[in-house]
Protein backbone atom coordinates (compact mmCIF):
# COMPACT_ATOMS: atom_id res chain seq x y z
CA UNK A 1 0.00 0.00 0.00
CA UNK A 2 1.43 3.05 -0.84
CA UNK A 3 0.92 5.20 2.64
CA UNK A 4 2.40 8.38 3.32
CA UNK A 5 2.72 10.00 6.41
CA UNK A 6 1.87 13.43 6.41
CA UNK A 7 4.67 16.14 7.96
CA UNK A 8 4.01 18.93 5.76
CA UNK A 9 0.15 20.18 5.63
CA UNK A 10 0.65 22.68 3.06
CA UNK A 11 1.81 20.42 0.30
CA UNK A 12 -0.06 21.06 -3.13
CA UNK A 13 -1.38 17.37 -3.00
CA UNK A 14 -3.61 17.86 -0.28
CA UNK A 15 -5.06 21.38 -1.16
CA UNK A 16 -7.98 19.78 -2.67
CA UNK A 17 -9.01 18.97 1.02
CA UNK A 18 -9.39 22.76 2.12
CA UNK A 19 -10.85 24.31 -1.61
CA UNK A 20 -14.54 22.97 -0.71
CA UNK A 21 -15.80 25.34 -3.36
CA UNK A 22 -17.08 24.09 -6.21
CA UNK A 23 -14.86 25.83 -8.44
CA UNK A 24 -12.09 23.93 -7.57
CA UNK A 25 -13.62 20.51 -8.65
CA UNK A 26 -14.34 21.08 -12.07
CA UNK A 27 -11.22 21.56 -13.82
CA UNK A 28 -9.62 17.85 -13.34
CA UNK A 29 -13.19 16.54 -12.58
CA UNK A 30 -12.17 15.86 -8.76
CA UNK A 31 -15.11 15.29 -5.74
CA UNK A 32 -14.28 15.23 -2.14
CA UNK A 33 -16.01 12.89 0.49
CA UNK A 34 -15.95 12.53 3.52
CA UNK A 35 -17.14 10.19 6.72
CA UNK A 36 -16.64 6.63 6.75
CA UNK A 37 -19.94 5.27 5.54
CA UNK A 38 -20.00 7.51 2.50
CA UNK A 39 -16.37 6.37 1.90
CA UNK A 40 -16.42 3.01 2.17
CA UNK A 41 -19.56 2.50 -0.34
CA UNK A 42 -17.43 4.51 -3.12
CA UNK A 43 -14.15 2.35 -2.20
CA UNK A 44 -16.48 -0.64 -2.71
CA UNK A 45 -17.13 1.27 -6.49
CA UNK A 46 -15.59 1.17 -9.93
CA UNK A 47 -14.37 5.30 -9.34
CA UNK A 48 -11.10 6.43 -9.57
CA UNK A 49 -9.71 6.95 -6.53
CA UNK A 50 -7.20 9.61 -6.40
CA UNK A 51 -6.00 10.09 -2.52
CA UNK A 52 -7.16 8.84 0.87
CA UNK A 53 -6.67 11.16 3.91
CA UNK A 54 -7.18 9.18 7.00
CA UNK A 55 -6.22 8.34 10.80
CA UNK A 56 -4.09 5.61 11.09
CA UNK A 57 -7.42 3.84 13.20
CA UNK A 58 -9.28 4.29 9.77
CA UNK A 59 -6.74 2.32 7.82
CA UNK A 60 -6.52 -0.47 10.19
CA UNK A 61 -9.97 -0.84 10.18
CA UNK A 62 -10.95 -0.97 6.69
CA UNK A 63 -7.53 -2.26 4.79
CA UNK A 64 -9.71 -4.93 2.30
CA UNK A 65 -11.41 -1.93 1.02
CA UNK A 66 -8.08 -0.48 0.16
CA UNK A 67 -6.99 -3.69 -2.55
CA UNK A 68 -8.52 -2.47 -5.46
CA UNK A 69 -6.99 0.85 -5.10
CA UNK A 70 -3.35 -0.09 -5.12
CA UNK A 71 -2.57 3.46 -6.98
CA UNK A 72 -4.25 5.48 -4.40
CA UNK A 73 -2.10 7.82 -2.04
CA UNK A 74 -2.84 7.08 0.88
CA UNK A 75 -1.94 10.00 3.86
CA UNK A 76 -1.79 9.28 7.33
CA UNK A 77 -2.84 11.90 9.70
CA UNK A 78 -3.75 12.19 13.68
CA UNK A 79 -7.81 13.62 13.57
CA UNK A 80 -6.13 16.99 14.57
CA UNK A 81 -3.58 17.24 12.18
CA UNK A 82 -6.65 16.79 9.19
CA UNK A 83 -9.23 19.12 11.51
CA UNK A 84 -5.61 21.80 10.29
CA UNK A 85 -5.60 20.68 6.82
CA UNK A 86 -9.26 21.17 6.44
CA UNK A 87 -9.34 24.38 8.22
CA UNK A 88 -12.11 23.23 10.66
CA UNK A 89 -13.60 20.67 13.15
CA UNK A 90 -14.67 17.28 11.67
CA UNK A 91 -16.46 14.33 13.00
CA UNK A 92 -15.35 11.64 11.42
CA UNK A 93 -11.82 10.02 10.74
CA UNK A 94 -11.75 10.06 6.83
CA UNK A 95 -11.57 11.80 3.44
CA UNK A 96 -10.95 10.65 -0.25
CA UNK A 97 -10.06 12.66 -3.15
CA UNK A 98 -11.10 11.11 -6.80
CA UNK A 99 -12.09 11.70 -9.84
CA UNK A 100 -16.38 11.95 -10.98
CA UNK A 101 -16.75 9.13 -13.49
CA UNK A 102 -18.15 9.86 -16.84
CA UNK A 103 -21.65 11.34 -17.78
CA UNK A 104 -23.83 8.93 -19.35
CA UNK A 105 -25.36 10.06 -22.36
CA UNK A 106 -29.14 10.10 -22.95
CA UNK A 107 -29.42 7.02 -24.98
CA UNK A 108 -27.61 5.04 -22.63
CA UNK A 109 -29.96 5.84 -19.37
CA UNK A 110 -32.40 2.95 -17.70
CA UNK A 111 -35.86 3.27 -18.52
CA UNK A 112 -36.98 5.22 -15.31
CA UNK A 113 -35.38 8.74 -15.11
CA UNK A 114 -35.59 11.36 -12.46
CA UNK A 115 -35.36 14.85 -13.59
CA UNK A 116 -34.36 18.12 -12.19
CA UNK A 117 -34.87 21.46 -13.48
CA UNK A 118 -32.43 23.82 -11.79
CA UNK A 119 -32.64 22.89 -7.91
CA UNK A 120 -30.75 25.47 -5.86
CA UNK A 121 -29.94 23.31 -2.55
CA UNK A 122 -27.75 20.71 -2.32
CA UNK A 123 -29.24 18.89 -0.20
CA UNK A 124 -32.14 18.53 -2.11
CA UNK A 125 -30.09 17.17 -4.62
CA UNK A 126 -28.28 14.49 -2.92
CA UNK A 127 -31.37 13.47 -1.12
CA UNK A 128 -33.49 12.64 -4.42
CA UNK A 129 -30.27 10.79 -5.52
CA UNK A 130 -30.41 8.66 -2.21
CA UNK A 131 -33.87 8.07 -3.07
CA UNK A 132 -33.56 6.65 -6.34
CA UNK A 133 -31.20 4.24 -5.74
CA UNK A 134 -33.19 2.65 -2.87
CA UNK A 135 -36.33 2.48 -5.43
CA UNK A 136 -34.65 1.02 -8.16
CA UNK A 137 -33.70 4.32 -10.26
CA UNK A 138 -30.70 3.85 -11.85
CA UNK A 139 -30.88 7.53 -14.21
CA UNK A 140 -30.35 10.84 -13.21
CA UNK A 141 -31.03 13.95 -15.02
CA UNK A 142 -29.63 17.54 -14.28
CA UNK A 143 -28.86 20.77 -15.28
CA UNK A 144 -25.32 21.76 -15.85
CA UNK A 145 -26.19 25.59 -14.68
CA UNK A 146 -27.12 24.06 -10.76
CA UNK A 147 -25.01 22.83 -8.42
CA UNK A 148 -23.08 19.67 -9.60
CA UNK A 149 -24.36 15.90 -7.88
CA UNK A 150 -20.64 15.11 -7.21
CA UNK A 151 -20.37 18.45 -5.08
CA UNK A 152 -19.27 17.31 -1.46
CA UNK A 153 -22.72 18.00 0.42
CA UNK A 154 -24.68 16.64 -2.15
CA UNK A 155 -22.63 13.34 -1.86
CA UNK A 156 -22.81 13.20 1.76
CA UNK A 157 -26.49 13.92 1.77
CA UNK A 158 -26.87 10.91 -0.95
CA UNK A 159 -24.37 8.90 1.62
CA UNK A 160 -22.64 8.22 -1.94
CA UNK A 161 -25.57 6.76 -3.40
CA UNK A 162 -25.04 8.93 -6.10
CA UNK A 163 -22.20 5.99 -7.37
CA UNK A 164 -25.00 3.72 -7.77
CA UNK A 165 -27.16 5.75 -10.82
CA UNK A 166 -26.27 6.99 -14.44
CA UNK A 167 -26.23 10.76 -14.33
CA UNK A 168 -26.43 13.12 -17.29
CA UNK A 169 -25.77 16.77 -17.08
CA UNK A 170 -27.96 18.37 -19.82
CA UNK A 171 -28.06 22.29 -21.15
CA UNK A 172 -30.99 23.04 -23.03
CA UNK A 173 -33.83 21.53 -21.23
CA UNK A 174 -36.65 21.91 -24.09
CA UNK A 175 -34.24 20.23 -26.35
CA UNK A 176 -33.56 17.42 -23.93
CA UNK A 177 -37.40 17.07 -23.44
CA UNK A 178 -37.79 16.49 -26.89
CA UNK A 179 -34.71 14.03 -27.21
CA UNK A 180 -36.31 12.12 -24.48
CA UNK A 181 -39.52 11.71 -26.08
CA UNK A 182 -37.88 11.10 -29.64
CA UNK A 183 -36.34 8.14 -27.68
CA UNK A 184 -39.46 6.35 -26.36
CA UNK A 185 -40.04 8.13 -23.41
CA UNK A 186 -43.31 9.37 -22.14
CA UNK A 187 -42.58 12.91 -20.11
CA UNK A 188 -44.46 12.77 -16.70
CA UNK A 189 -44.05 16.49 -15.20
CA UNK A 190 -44.28 17.20 -11.16
CA UNK A 191 -46.76 20.67 -11.09
CA UNK A 192 -49.83 21.37 -9.64
CA UNK A 193 -52.46 22.28 -12.61
CA UNK A 194 -55.79 22.71 -12.94
CA UNK A 195 -55.94 19.74 -15.10
CA UNK A 196 -52.94 17.73 -13.87
CA UNK A 197 -53.97 14.16 -13.26
CA UNK A 198 -53.93 12.97 -9.28
CA UNK A 199 -50.80 11.16 -8.52
CA UNK A 200 -52.82 7.72 -6.90
CA UNK A 201 -54.84 7.53 -10.60
CA UNK A 202 -51.76 7.92 -13.05
CA UNK A 203 -50.95 5.13 -15.48
CA UNK A 204 -47.26 5.06 -16.05
CA UNK A 205 -45.86 3.59 -19.47
CA UNK A 206 -42.49 1.10 -19.31
CA UNK A 207 -40.32 4.11 -19.82
CA UNK A 208 -40.81 7.31 -18.13
CA UNK A 209 -39.23 10.19 -16.95
CA UNK A 210 -40.30 12.31 -14.01
CA UNK A 211 -38.95 16.24 -14.28
CA UNK A 212 -39.04 17.96 -10.73
CA UNK A 213 -39.58 21.92 -10.90
CA UNK A 214 -37.32 24.37 -8.95
CA UNK A 215 -37.98 24.50 -5.03
CA UNK A 216 -39.89 28.01 -5.26
CA UNK A 217 -40.73 28.68 -8.96
CA UNK A 218 -41.63 25.32 -9.95
CA UNK A 219 -42.07 24.51 -13.76
CA UNK A 220 -42.80 27.44 -16.34
CA UNK A 221 -45.65 26.85 -19.10
CA UNK A 222 -43.30 26.54 -21.53
CA UNK A 223 -41.79 23.59 -20.02
CA UNK A 224 -45.35 21.78 -18.91
CA UNK A 225 -46.13 22.43 -22.53
CA UNK A 226 -44.08 20.15 -23.97
CA UNK A 227 -44.17 17.03 -21.39
CA UNK A 228 -46.53 14.47 -21.96
CA UNK A 229 -48.55 15.12 -18.78
CA UNK A 230 -48.47 16.63 -15.76
CA UNK A 231 -49.12 15.11 -12.44
CA UNK A 232 -49.45 16.33 -9.30
CA UNK A 233 -49.36 14.63 -5.05
CA UNK A 234 -53.06 15.20 -3.56
CA UNK A 235 -52.89 17.19 -0.43
CA UNK A 236 -55.29 18.29 2.34
CA UNK A 237 -56.67 21.56 1.63
CA UNK A 238 -54.41 24.56 3.21
CA UNK A 239 -51.31 22.71 2.10
CA UNK A 240 -49.52 24.25 -0.88
CA UNK A 241 -46.58 21.58 -1.03
CA UNK A 242 -43.97 19.19 -0.62
CA UNK A 243 -40.55 19.80 -0.34
CA UNK A 244 -39.20 18.80 -3.70
CA UNK A 245 -37.22 16.24 -2.50
CA UNK A 246 -40.20 14.90 -0.40
CA UNK A 247 -41.97 15.28 -3.26
CA UNK A 248 -39.33 13.16 -5.74
CA UNK A 249 -39.63 10.17 -2.99
CA UNK A 250 -43.28 9.67 -3.14
CA UNK A 251 -43.92 10.18 -6.80
CA UNK A 252 -40.71 7.92 -7.83
CA UNK A 253 -42.20 5.20 -5.09
CA UNK A 254 -45.63 5.25 -6.86
CA UNK A 255 -44.18 5.25 -9.74
CA UNK A 256 -41.93 2.07 -9.79
CA UNK A 257 -45.04 0.21 -8.07
CA UNK A 258 -48.00 1.76 -10.90
CA UNK A 259 -46.36 0.12 -13.71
Amino acid sequence: MNFIEITDINIPELHIYHQFREHAFTADESFVADSPKVVNLLLESDIIVRSILATQEYYDTYPHLLEKHQDAKLYIASKALMQDIVGHKIHHNVMMHGKRPEQSVLTDLGDNIIMLDEISSTQNIGSIARSAAAMGIDSYLLPTYGPHPWSRRALRVSMGHIAMLKTHLYTDMKETIKTLKENGYRVYAAEVTEDSTPLASVKVTEKWVLLMGHEGSGLSDEVLDLCDEVVTIEMEEGVKSFNVGVAASIMMYQFKHSQ
